[in-house]
């Protein structure tokens, strides 16, 4: 009986140690327009930061400093194969959450620019040195 239990809570302690914790601060960037009022602005997919593109959460958590993201925009005028993938590098702080958009030039363009739509402030999250 106990070989039995050991084998059920064995599983359970390993993928507990494999999730990421975060602590009492941390940052967040979610493709959500923010913004309605922006002509021509649309949301984006987060498809990779820093080369990692697994995300189990969203808004998506990292951790506060410089990252590489990488976004496709979701044109007005969607076209075969998606859109076109762009990166925007970002000095992200700690305890904010970044929306990032595609700016179009116009509605029928299918060319974007990444944006920073918003930030805003996490509830709950506490700077280091904030308590």
């Amino acid at each position: 009986m106990r070989l039995h239990r050991a084998m059920l809570v064995a599983p359970l302690a390993l993928m507990a140690a494999g999730c990421q914790t975060w602590g009492p601060t941390w940052s967040e960037v979610s493709g959500a327009r923010y913004n309605v009022a922006i002509l021509n602005r649309q949301p984006a997919v987060i498809e990779s930061i820093d080369g990692h593109s697994s995300f189990p959460t969203r808004p998506i958590k990292i951790e506060p400093g410089h990252h590489e993201i990488t976004i496709t925009g979701v044109s007005q005028r969607p076209r075969p194969g998606g859109g076109e993938l762009q990166k925007i590098a970002l000095d992200v702080e700690p305890c904010k959450l970044y929306y990032i958009n595609a700016q179009y030039a116009s509605p029928v363009d299918v060319k974007y620019a990444p944006v920073i739509d918003y930030v805003d402030t996490i509830p709950g999250c506490r700077v280091p040195g904030n308590q």
